[in-house]
């Protein structure tokens, strides 16, 4: 819990001191961001669940 609650608190300082980067309006970033999220979600084929041998 410790390590989980410092990672959320590094990350929102880092996103506070760049926040004139990150809400610049590059549509092209975000764009990025959320393709690679949705690739990550939809695209990994089931890994991971041991059927593959059956």
């Amino acid at each position: 819990m410790a390590v989980l609650f410092f990672l959320a608190v590094g990350g929102l300082l880092l996103a506070y001191e760049h926040r004139a980067h990150l809400f610049s309006g590059s549509s092209l970033l975000i764009f990025l961001l959320l393709l690679c999220s949705l690739m990550h979600l939809f695209l990994h084929g089931g890994h991971g669940h041991g059927e593959h041998g059956k």
